[in-house]
């Protein structure tokens, strides 16, 4: 089935002859972009796009379909607009609170697009550590927050998972243990350990302790994840982080996920205010409509 997401990500292809901008553009990942193009041209029955190995060029009869769904957006656009005038919502404000790594990860795409499409709505940004923003919804401070790890039925909207990963020195003991069998959580407690903490109370400290175990070596703590990665690399010790925290270069690292594999979900959160906040309702009503598409919110 067809719906906005399809169209509005085919102009963006179209602009940009490139599936990872058009992909940021409109807040999915590479490979869901490019999965969806493929699914929308089988639903048309036509080819779209000619895929070359360093650009994408598109068809005569692409440049027609684009052209019909550049109208169709505009008049989307425009009765949009007429709404959101009518129900007060021009110079609304949505005060969300999150903290760094979901700041930098799953929100730039998601607000983005939303900004495009709503822009008479502002959304602010807080950003603080996950106890933070805890109690900035407590106090009514924001309308929304992310919330790690969020209780059956808490959250309002699921923005999605990302793995926790073991890294190594690439000279490390446990490497050939971990490439031959996988990596347990109860295997690195007894190995020197740089604690990353990322500024959440979520961190190896505590899912080592949920698990009913103890880090008996911790040579530094420290709160960026990048920073701990340069110091295993270093061979300060190992470390525990998420997935999306990984540096871009990671020579003279061993990364490898748990077994059994453990994740930290993040969940949006309406304070009391934000439920009453008709741009609030917005938000989260344009984010559930985007969710028809596989692969956009895991990293």
């Amino acid at each position: 089935m067809m719906n906005l997401l399809h169209w509005r990500l085919l102009v963006a292809v179209a602009d940009s002859g490139n599936f990872t901008r058009a992909a940021e553009r409109v807040g999915m990942t590479q490979s869901g972009a490019s999965q969806a193009v493929a699914q929308l041209e089988a639903l048309l029955g036509i080819q779209v796009f000619v895929r070359e190995r360093r650009n994408i060029s598109i068809t005569a009869l692409g440049e027609e379909v684009t052209g019909y769904a550049r109208l169709m957006l505009a008049q989307l656009a425009a009765i949009q607009r007429l709404s959101e005038e009518s129900r007060g919502l021009r110079g609304g404000r949505v005060r969300l609170a999150s903290f760094p790594s979901v700041t930098s990860t799953f929100l730039p795409g998601l607000l983005r697009e939303f900004r495009r499409l709503h822009p008479g709505i502002e959304v602010v940004v807080l950003e603080g550590t996950d106890e933070e923003v805890e109690g900035w919804l407590v106090a009514d401070t924001v309308d929304l927050g992310v919330v790690m790890n969020p209780l059956q039925g808490r959250a309002d909207f699921i923005l999605g998972k990302d793995e926790w990963v073991a890294v190594l020195p690439a000279g490390h003991t446990l490497v050939r243990k971990a490439a031959l069998h996988g990596i347990k959580l109860e295997d690195l407690v007894s190995h020197t350990f740089i604690l990353a903490t990322g500024g959440c109370a979520v961190n190896a400290k505590s899912l080592v302790e949920q698990a009913g175990l103890q880090l008996s070596d911790v040579r530094l703590t420290v709160h960026d994840w990048v920073s701990a990665c340069l110091l295993v690399r270093e061979e300060m010790g190992i470390a525990l982080i998420p997935q999306s925290a990984l540096p871009g270069e990671l020579h003279g690292l061993y990364v490898t996920p748990l077994v059994p594999s453990v994740y930290r979900e993040f969940g949006l959160v309406c304070s009391s205010g934000g439920r009453s906040s008709p741009a609030v309702q917005v938000l989260l009503e344009s984010l559930h409509n985007r969710t028809g598409l596989a692969g956009k919110y895991e990293i």
